[in-house]
């Protein structure tokens, strides 16, 4: 599929810039995930509570890429897509609880790794109740003759926050045109439930007590 679509979006020397591109960008996934797994094998020898649940990562593919780039209303080309598409190359963090995402959020934020941007999600969730942490890296790749740096973007969130985005979008994708405004508004109400849902579990771990939030008072405390 990569492939496929490379040569239908590219030109032949445009596909073998894009090709030679594609991996560095998974190197630099790959040194993400190292990172992220030292850090999970840290957990589980030294603490009663590992904050990450599983890891996942993904390139986008081409199609998608360009997809993107279409909607700011761009030309497709590969210096664009460097400079406007920063989710090329993404590693997706899944947590047990909202105070497990903070904590790994913090620790990317201190590390050696450059931060670009953050859009904390969680705090101020989008419109349609998606909720998670997003955070850009900039993450040198050691090539045998260069050092180039490309960016990474690791998404944060709960294993509820997880299941809601996964069905969000496969609902929506076989939903009807007309249809849509009613299953949306619907997956919001899901999106706001499901996130009492989360901070009632934290404070069972936390305290063995049960909690009743509201949504729109609660204040988040990294």
């Amino acid at each position: 599929m990569f492939e496929s679509e490379l040569r239908q979006l590219f030109p032949t020397e445009e596909r073998k810039v894009m090709a030679k591109k594609a991996q560095i960008y998974s190197a630099a996934i790959q040194l993400v995930k190292m990172k992220l797994d030292v850090w999970d094998n840290e957990f589980k020898l030294t603490s009663t509570h590992n904050p990450i649940h599983h890891v996942e990562s993904r390139i986008k593919t081409p199609d998608s890429t360009a997809g993107k780039l279409r909607r700011l209303g761009l030309p497709v080309s590969i210096d664009l897509l460097e400079e406007h598409v920063l989710d090329l190359a993404g590693v997706r963090v899944v947590c047990r609880y909202i105070d497990d995402v903070y904590q790994i959020a913090n620790l990317l934020k201190n590390s050696d790794l450059e931060v670009i941007r953050i859009r904390d999600y969680i705090r101020e969730p989008k419109e349609n109740g998606y909720r998670s942490y997003h955070i850009v890296l900039r993450v040198p790749v050691e090539l045998s003759q260069t050092r180039p740096h490309v960016p990474v973007e690791v998404q944060i969130r709960t294993i509820a926050m997880d299941t809601w985005a996964s069905l969000e979008h496969e609902i929506l994708y076989k939903t009807k045109l007309q249809e849509r405004a009613a299953k949306a508004a619907s997956l919001k109400e899901c999106a706001d439930e499901l996130a009492r849902i989360d901070f009632r579990m934290q404070s069972l771990f936390q305290s063995g007590a049960p909690e009743e939030y509201d949504l729109e008072e609660l204040a988040l405390v990294e």
